[in-house]
Order: structure tokens, then C-alpha cells, then sequence
């Protein structure tokens, strides 16, 4: 069967496409052309194309908006958090610094009590130095005599750098030198501690040094006083004298444990105990005959049995004859007190002393007497002038030692006033 053939004026006809609007009886057509729907599909399309856009846009947006109050809150956090380590950091460099400071103001008011207590024990040690030179004992010389001293007698220990620090006291610590300076650090306020800190720890070594010294000082002055004291004593035991410094029967005090006593307090008290036995051996020592009574003269006659100078026959000589220039100065061989000054039979001019003791001794044949009795005299004052009166044949001294009324040889006091000089 064939299909049905149009009229070619129909069918080939294309008419344009029309829209229709109706609205009750308005009826309203809009001719659709074909670029008119080409430009309102083109326009529906940049439409969407920019709604999609848009949408995206906003959303991205948002995520960036986020992103940034993000990026903002942990850069805010971050600066948050180094202002807090900051401020940590701050505090603890001030609290360091207090307790820095605290220390070293601790340390200052150490050495300042320190310097106080050097000064007391200074007052204290000073007049046992000038009592222990009194007495004749030889001051030990300091640990390193050659270093140099100020005008008090003190070390200086100079310093090798320019800003040296002087201590708490220049006239008792002296300069102080800085032995190690503080290593290289970044912060500069703890190296200005740290080298404070060294000053401090090299004044604290000077001062310890100084009570060391001065405890040392005590010591060898001690031991030195005991020494000559023992050598006095020991020295004077032949010659009969029972010495009173040695009897401890008559001591007393109240009891305090030896721990409790501080080490220059013990120390102290030891040289006094010193002093006083070498001071009592002195006095001891002086109250004994045994110095010469015309140093550097000759012995013309010893003591015992002699030929008698003047009738030749054999006799007892009771002292020393010195020989002797007339006028030469006779001396006290020992402290005492002079019981007898004037012409006495044989001896001519004669002056007796008392020593005590049971000691005496006679000076005879003096051309002169220059004391009377009664009179206090020491060893070594003149008592007299060498002659020839009395019993003599010529100028010389006529010297004797009696021992409770009886003569000894005074050869042996004379030795051991040779033995014991150098301590005298």
C-alpha cells in the first residue's frame, strides 16, 4: 500500500513556532524565532552556568573564611603561647635575680660579720703579740713572707684585673685578686653574678686565710713560749730552786667541754697559758744568781781550797775573784732586795742582796757602794764600782753565792746563765 502524499504546500511549509498566553478571553502569541531561542537558551545557560558558579563561589568562600579564622586563631594561640613562655622566662630570670641578690646580700652580711669577728679576735690577739714580744718570744714569720704587706702588716694579694676588688675592708682583707674569671655566657646579667660571685668567694678564701694564720700564729707563738720555758726550767733545776709555776694543786673553774670552746678562743687561752709559764720561768730566772756581775772579766781565783794570797798557807776561797779594772761598774746578778751595804771586816766595801729563795749573794772589795739597804734592785743595775778595800791585794771583785746562809760555787749558776741567755 502506498503512503498518502501531502500537498507540497503544506508540508514543506515550516512555520515558526508561536507561543500562546491565555488569560480568560485575553489571548496573547509571541512568535518564537529561532535566533530568539537560540539567545534565550544561551541566556538560560549563563544563567545556571553563574548560579553554579556562584554556589561555588559561596562555598569555597566559606571554607577560606574558615580557614582563615583558623589560620588566625592558631597564629593568635602562637603568639599567645610565646608571650606566656615570655613572661615565664621573665619571671624566672627575676626570680633568679632575687634570689641572687638575696644571696648575695646573705654572703655580704657573712663576710661583714666575719670582718667583725676578725676585728675582735685582732683586739684580743694584739696585746698577746705584744706580751709574747715582751717576753721575749720570737714571733713566727707568716706562711708566705714574700708576699707583700700593707702598712698594718697584712698580705696584699694584688689582682691582675683592673676592676680588683677590695673587700669588705681594705686595711684588714687587703685587695682582693680574682683567681678564675667567670666562663663566657649570652647573658650578661648572670656573668656580672657569676664574676660578683667569685669576688665574694675570693674575699671569703682571704678572710679564711687570715683566721687561719692568725690561728697558726697562736700556735707556733705557743709552742715557741712552752719551749723556752722548758729550757729555763729545765736549766734552772740544778740549781736547787724548787719552782712554784709548776705546782697545779691550787686550780679550779667551772667545768666547760673542750668542744664548746671556739678554736681561736682555745687557742688564745693556750698562749696565755704559754706566756704565763715562760713569763713565771723568766721571773724565776731573774730572781736567781746566775748572770755575771762584771761581764767579760777574767777569773783570777775560783771557789774552794786555795793558797791564800796574802799569808801563802792553804784556805777556803767562798766565792769567785773577777779581775778588773778599779772603778769598774759591778752588777746585780739577779733581782732582789740589798740587806747589807757597807764596810764588812775582809771584804772591805761590801753590798749583800737577798734573792730570795735562800739565794743571796756578796760583792766585795768595791771602792764604791751606790745602793743602800732596803733598796729594790733588778739584774744588771749597779750596785758598786770595783776596788781594792778590805782584805785584797790589788783591784778586783770579790764575788760569792750562799744558799741559806752557807757559800756555793758560783762557777755553776754562772753556767747555766750562759745556757739559758739567748732566752733571757
Amino acid at each position: 500500500m502506498k503512503k498518502a502524499k501531502h500537498s507540497p504546500i503544506f508540508s514543506n511549509q515550516q512555520e515558526p513556532h508561536t507561543i500562546i498566553i491565555a488569560r480568560g478571553e485575553t489571548i496573547r502569541h509571541f512568535t518564537l524565532r529561532p535566533w530568539a531561542a537560540i539567545l534565550g537558551g544561551t541566556l538560560a545557560f549563563a544563567l545556571a552556568g553563574t548560579y553554579l558558579i556562584a554556589t561555588s563561589y559561596l562555598v569555597f568562600r566559606d571554607d577560606l573564611i574558615n580557614g582563615s579564622v583558623a589560620r588566625q586563631a592558631r597564629l593568635q594561640q602562637a603568639y599567645e603561647d610565646r608571650i606566656a613562655s615570655l613572661r615565664t622566662q621573665l619571671d624566672q630570670v627575676t626570680s633568679r635575680q632575687l634570689l641572687d641578690q638575696q644571696a648575695m646580700e646573705g654572703k655580704v652580711a657573712e663576710l661583714i660579720q666575719r670582718q667583725k669577728s676578725l676585728t675582735e679576735r685582732h683586739a684580743k690577739l694584739a696585746p698577746m703579740l705584744e706580751r709574747a714580744e715582751h717576753a721575749g718570744a720570737a714571733i713566727p714569720p707568716e706562711a708566705d713572707s714574700n708576699a707583700p704587706m700593707d702598712s698594718n702588716g697584712q698580705d696584699i694579694v694584688r689582682s691582675n684585673d683592673d676592676d680588683a676588688f677590695y673587700g669588705i675592708d681594705p686595711i684588714i682583707t687587703g685587695p682582693t685578686s680574682v683567681t678564675h674569671k667567670p666562663a663566657p655566657r649570652d647573658d650578661r646579667p648572670r656573668k656580672s653574678v657569676d664574676k660578683a660571685e667569685l669576688l665574694l668567694k675570693s674575699v671569703t678564701t682571704s678572710l679564711t686565710d687570715i683566721e687561719a694564720r692568725q690561728i697558726a700564729q697562736m700556735q707556733a707563738l705557743s709552742n715557741t713560749a712552752y719551749e723556752n720555758a722548758d729550757k729555763i726550767m729545765e736549766a734552772l733545776a740544778a740549781t736547787g730552786v724548787k719552782p712554784v709555776l709548776d705546782d697545779k694543786s691550787d686550780t679550779g673553774g667551772p667545768f666547760i667541754p673542750a668542744g664548746s670552746v671556739a678554736p681561736f678562743d682555745a687557742k688564745l687561752n693556750d698562749l696565755d697559758q704559754a706566756l704565763e709559764r715562760l713569763e713565771g720561768a723568766k721571773a724565776l730566772a731573774k730572781s736567781i744568781p746566775i748572770s755575771n756581775p762584771v761581764p767579760g772579766m777574767p777569773v783570777s781565783s775560783t771557789f774552794g781550797v786555795r793558797k791564800d794570797p796574802i799569808i801563802g798557807s792553804m784556805a777556803f776561797h767562798s766565792g769567785i775573784d773577777f779581775r778588773a779594772m778599779s772603778g769598774s761598774s759591778v752588777r746585780a746578778t739577779a733581782n732582789g732586795t740589798v740587806t747589807e751595804a757597807g764596810y764588812n771586816g775582809g771584804y772591805g766595801n761590801m753590798v749583800e742582796v737577798d734573792h730570795g729563795n735562800g739565794l743571796s749573794t756578796r760583792y766585795g772589795h768595791m771602792s764604791q757602794i751606790l745602793v743602800t739597804p732596803g733598796q729594790k734592785i733588778k739584774i744588771g743595775d749597779v750596785v758598786g764600782k770595783v776596788g781594792s778595800t778590805g782584805r785584797s791585794t790589788g783591784p778586783h771583785l770579790h764575788y760569792e753565792v750562799r744558799r741559806n746562809g752557807s757559800a756555793v760555787n758560783p762557777a755553776g749558776f754562772l753556767t747555766i746563765g750562759r745556757e739559758v741567755a739567748a732566752e733571757l
